[in-house]
């Protein structure tokens, strides 16, 4: 009885010793998979950071939008954008609407219609032409549908100031 019990604890132990490469490489397999895992909450943890960023910053504005790209509000004339990180916002930028020229929608670096906007494009954003610079200020957006939502109610909005700043009592 004694050599059957000693022949099964060596049968034990090479069936565990030969498997032992077998469950490395296994295991070996599974790592990039809970790197990418661990990669993956990150990025949404970091997200989350940035959006409870952005509800403290546009809780002071009217009308708020959050992009990856970039934040936008609108408190009365005034808009003011910059870029989302989980620290702040940075690059914070104000113009009023009184020193608006003209709003045009840029698709793949294009001036668009917004009217009539293209039905894709990879890089998208509302250009400001404003009267005290030279070159344009563009608010980038991932979302061409966003943008284009967003440029139409800013360019009716811009349209009626520019129409209340004209005087109605002109002389005849």
């Amino acid at each position: 009885m004694t050599n059957s019990v000693k022949s099964s604890n060596a049968e034990v132990r090479t069936t565990v010793i030969f498997s032992l490469p077998f469950l490395m490489t296994r295991g070996l397999l599974w790592f990039p998979l809970l790197a990418v895992f661990i990669g993956l909450a990150w990025a949404g943890w970091n997200e989350y950071q940035k959006l409870e960023v952005y509800q403290g910053w546009a809780a002071q504005f009217d009308r708020a939008k959050f992009d990856i790209y970039s934040v936008l509000g609108q408190k009365g004339d005034d808009l003011t954008w910059g870029k989302p990180t989980r620290k702040g916002i940075l690059n914070i930028q104000t113009f009023s609407r009184q020193q608006v020229q003209s709003i045009d929608l840029m698709a793949d670096n294009e001036a668009a219609d917004l009217e009539s906007p293209p039905a894709k494009a990879r890089k998208v954003a509302i250009a400001f032409h404003l009267s005290t610079v030279e070159k344009p200020v563009e608010i980038p957006f991932t979302d061409l549908d966003l943008a284009v939502q967003w440029g139409t109610f800013l360019q009716q909005e811009w349209l009626r100031s520019q129409k209340q700043d004209v005087p109605s009592d002109i002389p005849s």
